[in-house]
């Protein structure tokens, strides 16, 4: 079992994402940090890129911020953040980004330096299932597991994606999901239970839309509101900190 499937064990797991770089790298590895305290089981960092089209627009607005920053904010500044809090990350770490830049870096590269400085897994939500042939064996000789995503329109692809998965499986719940919109709402309890039947890896939610509570808990074993923290950071930036700790603290307690 891999550190972030432990992660799920015996509790239903927030996961919390931010963009590194927004509004410092200074200030991501201080976030990283209170989230993890404040009770976060999973941190998704998104890497900055320029054309991030798997986005919500708050997320996009946070690339650019982070891109425009003096230097702009480099895969390799990334990794040397990680490397200096390394050693104070318990929770695992996961990496969303596009195929893009991994391939730039070097698949190989890059899975090293997910090693070395404490990543667990990655996001690639540009890379079609059929091609992940290409960087898996990379990703398993240093242990880092790609997370898979299932959308609405994976449809009979479901169950195929959902037998290979590792760490957790990533779920789009909503065809709108990231508009943030309620008004097209796809059968979630399918989706899963069509997961369930070939899997028992964990399945985490990404919430663009208001789903009752009582159905988080039912169906799902983590959940990740992706804009909910970059917002704070927005509107906050350097001082983001403590609206960041009692939003994680009072949304993984009533989880």
């Amino acid at each position: 079992m891999s550190k972030i499937t432990e992660a799920f064990q015996n509790k239903k797991a927030f996961v919390g994402f931010l963009t590194a770089g927004d509004p410092s790298l200074d200030k991501t590895a201080e976030f990283i940090l209170t989230m993890q305290e404040a009770g976060a089981a999973v941190i998704e960092i998104g890497v900055p890129f320029s054309d991030p089209i798997a986005e919500t627009p708050v997320v996009q607005e946070a690339n650019v911020r982070a891109l425009s920053v003096e230097g702009g904010c480099t895969t390799d500044m990334i990794f040397n953040m990680l490397a200096g809090i390394k050693d104070q990350v318990k929770v695992p770490l996961v990496l969303m980004t596009y195929l893009n830049p991994v391939f730039k870096y070097g698949y190989e590269a890059f899975m090293a330096k997910c090693q070395e400085t404490g990543v667990s897994g990655i996001i690639i939500p540009d890379m079609p299932y059929d091609e992940r042939g290409e960087i898996l064996p990379f990703a398993e000789k240093y242990g880092v597991d790609i997370i898979s995503l299932v959308a609405p329109a994976s449809k009979s692809r479901i169950q195929m994606i959902a037998k290979e998965a590792k760490g957790y499986i990533y779920v789009l719940p909503s065809l709108n999901a990231a508009d943030g919109r309620s008004d097209v709402v796809t059968d979630i309890s399918g989706i899963v239970a069509e997961i369930r039947q070939v899997t028992d890896t964990p399945v985490v939610l990404e919430i663009g839309v208001n789903y009752p509570e009582a159905e988080y808990e039912t169906i799902a074993d983590g959940f990740v509101v992706e804009n909910a923290i970059v917002n704070l950071i927005a509107k906050h930036g350097k001082d983001a900190a403590e609206y960041i700790r009692e939003y994680v603290k009072k949304t993984a307690k009533s989880l």
